[in-house]
């Protein structure tokens, strides 16, 4: 699970599918008035009220956002609070993930995929795809042993940010940039 603070009363928490299972949960669960569901959302809002040294009461809106084989984001919004009391920080917790899954994230800069794939490199990780549409940059990394694709994920979460579309909207609309070992072929060109 991923907390990040968006602004003083916006905070983003990414959770995979593994931490879900890890707690008997599936997706599915999330759309039942489970008492599994809403023990997790309790446990995420304390969590994120110790890590951003925030009181949490009142009326909150959340939106959850389902990502294809990577887990969830949820955008939870609180009731206006004093700014002040926030700090800037971001905070990464143990993200697992198991089986052979798809890691799509988006950059909003080629750069930022550039230094991506010097820090993909320094593990070992050449290959991936790179596609291109509405003025973002998306790479797949697919057919990764499951030892890595931690690793991988959590490097690529510096960069950018999961993505939200499915591979066959970019497929059909977007443009592929690279077909393959796209980290390699990057760092052949622009290091």
């Amino acid at each position: 699970m991923r907390l990040e603070r968006l602004n003083y009363n916006k905070i983003k928490i990414f959770i995979t599918l593994d931490d879900l299972f890890d707690r008997g949960l599936t997706k599915d669960d999330i759309w039942k008035d489970s008492i599994k569901w809403h023990q997790l959302f309790h446990d995420m809002l304390n969590e994120a009220s110790e890590t951003f040294d925030v009181e949490i009461q009142g009326s909150v809106a959340v939106e959850i956002f389902s990502m294809q084989a990577q887990g969830m984001v949820m955008i939870v919004t609180m009731d206006e609070q004093e700014e002040e009391i926030f700090d800037d920080n971001f905070i990464d917790m143990q993200v697992t993930m198991e089986g052979n899954v798809e890691i799509l994230f988006e950059f909003e800069e080629f750069e930022h995929v550039i230094q991506l794939a010097k820090q993909l490199s320094f593990i070992g990780f050449l290959g991936g795809k790179l596609y291109a549409m509405n003025n973002l940059y998306y790479l797949l990394i697919d057919n990764v042993c499951q030892d890595t694709q931690t690793q991988i994920a959590a490097i690529m979460a510096e960069y950018g940010n999961p993505s939200f579309i499915s591979i066959h909207i970019l497929n059909e609309y977007g443009k592929l940039v690279i077909d393959e070992y796209a980290i390699n072929k990057i760092l052949t060109y622009f290091q």
